[in-house]
């Protein structure tokens, strides 16, 4: 262990310089730097901070100080830059800038160095034991645990240990000697990180409350997650923006639009149609009109003549066939010919070259000049035989197109290109042929409808008459079977009324005779008993009297007197409601009023309440046919008159 006192210590012990110069070479070159540039003696004071020289940074201590050579630096660094223009320092030590070789592989162990500071010490954990384990870095982190804090640290000191690995937004400290830090950036948790594992120690205190092993670890923030997915989001809106664009950039045009049908558009379409530069963009308007449904008996002799100019390109694109098919004929022999002449110059040359190969003439050459003529005439012989075969395969190809025309009278040129044209003018007779005849069908089919509609037109018209004549035939059949129920409603009445009066009549005979006979009995008890004239006089009244009061049980019998009081109520409240609906009311309608007064009461016993009340109350048919229906009316008035 060293102290403040450590650079005394090493001073005074030279024997020690070499072992701790190899050290320090281990230790800068597990950095990828070259021992050989270092100028910086080891007992320079400036030894301890060696360990720095990953962070890129200046202890606070030490205002100053540069941490590292100037050969490993960049050249002319000043790290107060930001204190005088405000600007964000570049920290050289960064990997991915370039400024430095990459960072070592892990498994180099890395020599840590004491770190001094204002109000600590920071002593590196012994280099034998394993390094510090952290947990899985989460995505985005920019917050440290700091667990070992010495118990009497405090926020200041903490932040005046980290603030050197960068700008520190926010620090969390705990009761429990551990605390949370929280960084500006990603790559500032890395530096960090780095501190895990030193000892930490308060002054020259020999306190354990001032001393304590600090373990850094990644902390799992919500506020560096939610950064970290909004730049995640940001990305990929990017990207997606992108891609657009890239899509937008490599989509083909659109089609022109379609212009939509009028009779204006239709005639123009038809001009097109007949001209061969614009036939393609009008053929396709003309099948997205079909397909759209624009056809109609109003527009379908403008569209026929449209199908019909389409019909006669096919004419054209014939004869621009037959053309083609002319030109690639006259190309063939215009080849042929070409062919003849280059195999017969091929003829000359190997002509040539046997002539030069011949006794006269072949001693003149030297050696190389006959191996070099012997080369030239194989060669040129090669080339004259595949040029006649391929010459032969032309003609044989004719050979057999002549063969395959035998049964034609005239096998020549002139002939064919006669025969197509005839060909062509039969086709386009059979053409004009059929489209006539298709005229002739359509007018056929309009002539047919027309017949048709002509015919439901008249068949309509007889049917309406038929109806009209069943309808009032149904009418008057229900009129008579109106009229039929109200004369058997009548004839019941009668029935009713006659039976009442022979009822009356017997009922009134039998009476009779029971006063006849009671007339005799009387009379002959006057004879006998010898009685005055005003006895007599007062049997008689007697009599009378019973007879007046049969008289009126007989009235109380026909009028089938009421039962009980309420149905003397409901005879009330119901004449109350006929004679507000003068025209009548159904049984139904009837009910459901009666009901909101007696939930009890049902419709037959309305029903027969109005029956057996025939000169109060009566009953009519309304309605025809399906809307037949039975009315109760009030005729208690016309009642009175009558009687």
């Amino acid at each position: 262990m060293v102290d403040a006192g450590g650079i005394e210590s090493i001073s005074q012990c030279p024997q020690e310089l070499p072992q701790m110069m190899a050290a320090a070479a281990d230790g800068l070159g597990s950095i990828a730097i070259d021992t050989t540039q270092l100028n910086m003696s080891v007992t320079d004071p400036t030894a301890w901070a060696t360990a720095m020289n990953n962070l890129g940074m200046v202890p606070v201590g030490l205002p100053g100080q540069q941490l590292v050579s100037d050969s490993i630096c960049v050249p002319g660094f000043d790290p107060s830059l930001n204190m005088m223009t405000g600007i964000t320092p570049i920290n050289p030590m960064i990997p991915g800038l370039g400024l430095v070789p990459p960072p070592p592989p892990t498994e180099v162990a890395v020599v840590k160095e004491i770190i001094h500071c204002k109000s600590c010490t920071l002593f590196p954990q012994n280099p034998n034991l394993p390094p510090p384990s952290t947990r899985e870095r989460p995505p985005g982190c920019k917050t440290v645990f700091v667990g070992g804090l010495p118990e009497n640290a405090t926020e200041e000191i903490i932040q005046e240990v980290f603030e050197q690995c960068g700008d520190i937004t926010a620090i969390r400290k705990s009761k429990k000697n551990f605390c949370h830090i929280r960084f500006a950036e990603e790559f500032m948790v890395d530096k960090a990180i780095y501190l895990s594992g030193y000892r930490m120690r308060l002054g020259s205190s020999t306190d354990k409350k001032d001393s304590g092993r600090l373990h850094v670890d990644f902390a799992q923030a919500r506020d560096d997650f939610y950064e970290w997915e909004c730049k995640q989001r940001m990305r990929a809106r990017e990207e997606r923006h992108r891609r657009k664009l890239e899509e937008d950039r490599l989509r083909p045009p659109s089609p022109p639009a379609i212009m939509h049908y009028s009779e204006h558009e239709a005639a123009l379409l038809a001009e097109k149609l007949k001209d061969d530069s614009k036939f393609s963009e009008a053929i396709t308007v003309l099948l997205s009109w079909i397909e759209r449904g624009e056809v109609n008996r109003r527009s379908a002799n403008q569209f026929y003549s449209m199908v019909q100019s389409a019909n006669s390109h096919v004419r054209r694109l014939m004869n621009e066939k037959a053309t083609h098919e002319q030109e690639m004929e006259e190309a063939k022999e215009n080849f042929k010919n070409a062919l003849t002449g280059i195999l017969t110059q091929f003829e000359q040359i190997v002509a040539v070259f046997n002539a030069s190969t011949r006794q006269k003439a072949w001693d003149h050459f030297s050696k190389a000049q006959r191996k070099n003529i012997d080369i030239w005439r194989k060669h040129s012989e090669e080339l004259r035989n595949a040029q006649s075969e391929q010459l032969m395969g032309i003609r044989r190809e004719e050979e057999m197109e002549m063969s395959d025309d035998e049964n034609c009278d005239s096998p020549t040129k002139k002939m064919r290109v006669d025969e197509s044209a005839l060909a062509a003018q039969a086709y386009a007779l059979k053409e004009e042929n059929d489209s006539l005849r298709w005229q002739l069908d359509a007018y056929r089919n309009e002539v047919e409808l027309l017949k048709q509609e002509k015919e439901q037109l008249f068949r309509t018209e007889e049917n309406l008459t038929k109806d009209q004549q069943l309808q009032f035939l149904q009418q008057t059949m229900q009129g008579m079977q109106q009229q039929l129920l109200t004369i058997q409603e009548e004839l019941n009445n009668k029935k009713s009324e006659l039976e009442q009066a022979k009822e009356e009549q017997s009922h009134t005979q039998a009476l009779l005779k029971v006063l006849q006979e009671q007339l005799k009995g009387t009379k002959e008890l006057v004879e006998t008993n010898g009685h005055s004239h005003e006895d007599a006089n007062e049997i008689n009244v007697l009599t009378v009297a019973l007879v007046n009061q049969d008289r009126e049980n007989n009235i109380e019998k026909r009028s089938q007197g009421l039962k009980s009081e309420k149905e003397a109520l409901l005879i009330g409240i119901i004449s109350t409601f006929l004679h507000v609906h003068p025209f009548g009311a159904n049984i139904e309608y009837l009910w459901s009023y009666m009901q909101q007064l007696d939930s009890k009461i049902s419709a037959n016993e309305i029903e027969m309440l109005l029956m057996r009340l025939p000169r109060m109350f009566k009953q009519e048919f309304t309605g025809v046919g399906a809307t037949l229906e039975k009315r109760w009316k009030l005729c208690a008035f016309e009642g009175i008159k009558t009687t």
